[in-house]
C-alpha cells in the first residue's frame, strides 16, 4: 500500500504530461474537433453594430434575409491570425461573391474600428459580442471561426483557425460551393 502512495504523484504527472504532448502535437487538426452546430440552426443572437464603421449590427434573422448562404467570420483585433486571413476574406467578398458576416468577439469598440479602418471592411454586416455571450452560443473555441450557414439558417460548415494558405481557402471555398450547389438544386 505504501509503494502505491508513493506511486500515485508520479502516475499523475505521466498522465497529465500524456495530455499536454497530445494537445501539443503539430498533427493534430482543430477542425476535427466537431460542432454540436453542423446541420442545427444557427443560435439565436441579436448583436449591436460596431458604431462608427457604417454597417449594422448582424442578428440570426439577418442571416436567412436573402436566403442565400452566407459565411459568419468570428474576430477580434488583439487576434494576430484574424489579421492574417483578413486580405483572403476580402478577397473571397470581392472576386468570389461571398456575403461576410462578421462577429467582433470581446473587443474593445475603438480597436476594432480602427483595425478595421486600417485594413478594409469586408463584412456586411458587424456585430459586437462584447462580453462573448453569442461566441459561446457558437461554439467557439477561439478567434477566428469561420461558419457557412445556408439560406434557411442551417449551419453546414465551421472552420477553426485562419483562413489562409491554399488549403484553407481550398476547404472554404470547396464548402460553400457545396451549400450553393445544394440550394440551387433545392430551389
Amino acid at each position: 500500500m505504501k509503494r502505491l502512495l508513493v506511486a500515485l504523484p508520479l502516475l499523475i504527472v505521466i498522465v497529465i504530461g500524456g495530455f499536454l504532448l497530445w494537445g501539443l502535437n503539430p498533427e493534430r487538426d482543430p477542425n476535427a474537433i466537431p460542432s454540436v452546430l453542423i446541420s442545427q440552426p444557427a443560435p439565436e443572437f441579436d448583436l449591436p453594430p460596431l458604431e462608427g464603421i457604417g454597417v449594422p449590427g448582424l442578428a440570426r434573422s439577418d442571416l436567412t434575409e436573402t436566403g442565400e448562404p452566407v459565411v459568419v467570420n468570428v474576430f477580434a483585433s488583439w487576434c494576430v491570425p484574424c489579421r492574417a486571413e483578413h486580405a483572403e476574406l476580402t478577397r473571397m467578398v470581392r472576386d468570389d461573391g461571398v456575403r461576410l458576416m462578421g462577429i467582433n468577439y470581446k473587443d474593445k469598440p475603438k480597436d476594432a474600428l480602427r483595425w478595421l479602418n486600417n485594413l478594409g471592411n469586408p463584412y456586411e454586416r458587424i456585430g459586437t459580442d462584447l462580453d462573448g455571450r453569442a461566441g459561446i452560443e457558437w461554439g467557439i473555441s477561439g478567434v477566428p471561426e469561420t461558419f457557412i450557414v445556408d439560406g434557411s439558417g442551417t449551419v453546414l460548415y465551421r472552420y477553426v483557425g485562419p483562413v489562409v494558405g491554399d488549403e484553407a481557402v481550398e476547404k472554404l471555398s470547396t464548402a460553400l460551393a457545396q451549400v450553393r450547389a445544394n440550394a440551387g438544386a433545392g430551389s
